[in-house]
């Protein structure tokens, strides 16, 4: 049985200490702990590049119910180009965006919390459609 935690959510920890499928194929949690961590780590490289005036304007378009899903995903998608651009060049541009896309929920739903759900269906929607395979090859890479 997983353990529930205090937000709801269940841990992702199975008896058989592996997380389950990610994109299909079966995932160690060491292996996600590594993405994580790494992941964290450029996160923490470009979180204070992101201002909030950018993350202001993001949440104006999750805030105006006419726009359509489609609409709202464009813009987070030209917003998540334009700030991987003033990354350092050193860095894998899908990595960036990756984090990037992250840092603008983690953000968003802070300043807008009523937005954490909207945001983050977008946001997950975003990865799927556009890092999906990148994604794959990272979980693959680490677990040789």
């Amino acid at each position: 049985d997983s353990e529930l935690q205090c937000d709801g959510n269940r841990s992702g920890h199975l008896q058989n200490g592996e997380i389950g499928t990610w994109f299909g194929a079966p995932v160690n949690e060491d292996v996600i702990r590594l993405i994580a961590a790494h992941l964290a780590e450029i996160g923490d490289k470009l979180d204070r590049d992101v201002q909030t005036r950018v993350v202001n304007d993001l949440a104006q378009h999750f805030l105006n119910e006419n726009l359509s899903r489609e609409e709202i995903m464009r813009q987070m998608s030209r917003v998540v180009r334009e700030l991987a651009q003033a990354a350092p060049s050193d860095m894998e541009q899908e990595k960036v965006m990756l984090v990037l896309t992250m840092i603008l929920v983690k953000k968003i739903g802070n300043a807008v919390p009523s937005l954490l759900q909207r945001v983050w269906n977008t946001a997950v929607n975003f990865i799927n459609q556009q890092f999906h395979d990148y994604i794959v090859e990272m979980v693959s890479a680490l677990k040789q």
